[in-house]
């Protein structure tokens, strides 16, 4: 487990320098709002693209691959529906269980996919962004409008919010290319790969500048339960619809591996602008993300 260890932790190093440097304010608030926006909007959707358009599907059994992490996700849906009755909490609380337990950090996914199996493990890492991410949007999006106390959006709305989501844009895309056997421009190609470059680092001291360790406190009852549902019970679900697809090797692991991540901080954008429990959401994001730390490697060496 120590070279799982060893090469996760230079992740974690730099989310904890991403929050100590926003706790220092040198750089300002704005600088903080810019460069999330600058990394989901410009930086991560080449690195999707430029992998996926590069992958070799045929040999992560792309196919069942993606069936298998769809069917684990959606496994954790239909137990978090069936539970809500006796869980105890209020609606916007349920919210952000459910982002919390279902949406994935991707910068620290890719980052640790990318040091521990290189550009292989990078496309079995965006394979579940083309599958698991729209699912999973649309569920949260749809407790949000059932739940929330804010404004009520309708299908239209939700259904345009998934569609422009710049990140299954870039997935849909860079599948499609490799899938119709086409080639871009060296030109383009070279500008895709640089600005790919950038948005791990920037992406992951973001993520720690997002960190929150006040909302820990009043996180109440849900804030354990979407740490355990996050952090255990997805790789296990997974694992088992895994184990019934018959996938094995390096797309099995990544798998396990991204089931495993913390949940994404653009969940707390989602749950302030639509009624959720955004202070709750805020907690949830850094509890998953320092425990991380501990579990990743345990998911990685004991299920993967």
């Amino acid at each position: 487990m120590l070279p799982i260890v060893l090469a996760i932790l230079p992740i974690f190093i730099l989310i904890f320098l991403g929050y100590g440097l926003r706790r220092l304010g040198g750089l300002g608030e704005g600088f903080w709002r810019g460069a999330e926006r600058l990394v989901y909007f410009v930086l991560f959707p080449p690195l999707l693209f430029t992998t996926l358009a590069g992958a070799d599907f045929a040999a992560l059994a792309a196919g069942e691959l993606a069936l298998a992490m769809v069917a684990g996700a959606g496994a954790l849906m239909v137990l978090l529906s069936a539970a809500r009755p006796v869980l105890g909490i209020d609606g916007p609380a349920f919210t952000s269980l459910a982002q919390g337990a279902l949406r994935q950090n991707t910068y620290i996914g890719f980052s640790a996919a990318f040091a521990l199996f290189g550009t292989d493990g990078l496309a079995a890492a965006a394979i579940w962004v083309a599958a698991v991410t729209p699912i999973a949007n649309v569920y949260c999006i749809g407790l949000l409008v059932r739940h929330g106390t804010g404004a009520e959006p309708g299908v239209r709305a939700v259904t345009l919010a998934v569609l422009k989501n710049p990140l299954i844009l870039a997935s849909v895309a860079g599948a499609g290319v490799n899938l119709a056997g086409l080639a871009l421009p060296s030109v383009a190609d070279e500008v895709l790969a640089i600005l790919a470059r950038g948005a791990l680092p920037l992406g992951l001291l973001a993520v720690g500048a997002g960190l929150d360790f006040a909302a820990v406190r009043t996180g109440g009852r849900a804030l354990p339960l979407a740490v355990v549902a996050k952090l255990a019970v997805l790789p296990l679900f997974v694992l088992v619809s895994l184990q019934a697809f018959a996938v094995t090797g390096l797309g099995a692991t990544v798998a396990l591996l991204i089931a495993g991540l913390p949940t994404a901080p653009t969940s707390y954008i989602l749950a302030r602008q639509l009624g959720g429990d955004a202070r709750l959401l805020a907690g949830i994001i850094t509890v998953q993300t320092a425990c991380a730390m501990v579990t990743l490697p345990l998911v990685v060496t004991l299920l993967g």
